[in-house]
């Protein structure tokens, strides 16, 4: 469900789209503004170097 409200960021074009937008499967979020948005592909860079990074750490013990 595409909340109205909400930013996203599509994959198709490379920017952010409010509200309704492209399809839900080319696009990421929801965000809560624009500049947010605008850092989707940063965000998950950095949210997935420190899912690896707690994995390198559990796999360790």
């Amino acid at each position: 469900m595409v909340d109205p409200d909400a930013w996203y960021y599509c994959l198709t074009h490379r920017e952010p789209e409010h509200g309704l937008g492209c399809r839900a499967m080319d696009r990421m979020g929801p965000y809560p503004d624009r500049a947010t948005a605008a850092r989707a592909l940063e965000i998950a860079r950095e949210r997935t170097k420190a899912a690896d990074e707690a994995d390198e750490e559990w796999n360790a013990r």
